[in-house]
């Protein structure tokens, strides 16, 4: 993140600006802290403090709460695009990983797997040979049975 972008998790806003910037009471957050549809960070003090990404929560649930829709279904929804967002970061975080490994280890060994089973190591952008041998595969537990039922 360059210093020029603003984190939108940075709980910035106390409850006066951020009931401002989403158009509500700073009582209608309270309420919907309380019920822990958008909960804000907390300072030592105790005063809450809200993101960006709050301000366009609370928006959100004007807008749907506006629409008809119940504080529980909102809650639920908000619930949703929370485990989303966490998802989208861990993904975003394991991409970083992956790239900073293969940033780390470049011309890393490829393994095969050879006729016979054992484990082949490749050479950077070689190919496997592949084998046409035919192999008849038949489950442990139907072997070929003789006419009086026994295994053979």
């Amino acid at each position: 993140m360059s210093d020029k972008e603003l984190d939108e998790d940075a709980p910035i806003f106390a409850i006066a600006v951020a009931a401002e910037l989403s158009n509500m009471h700073p009582q209608t957050l309270r309420q919907y802290d309380r019920l822990g549809l958008v909960v804000p960070a907390r300072t030592q003090g105790g005063s809450r403090r809200y993101s960006s990404r709050h301000v366009q929560q609370l928006r959100e649930v004007a807008r749907l709460s506006s629409e008809g829709m119940s504080l529980p279904a909102i809650a639920r929804l908000l619930a949703l695009e929370e485990r989303v967002h966490e998802l989208a970061r861990r993904v975003t975080d394991l991409e970083r990983q992956l790239m900073a490994e293969r940033q780390s280890r470049p011309g890393a060994r490829v393994f095969a797997a050879g006729a016979t089973g054992s484990v082949v190591t490749l050479r950077h952008g070689a190919r496997v040979r592949r084998a046409t041998d035919v192999v008849l595969w038949r489950p442990h537990g139907l072997l070929d049975r003789d006419d009086d039922g026994r295994a053979r």
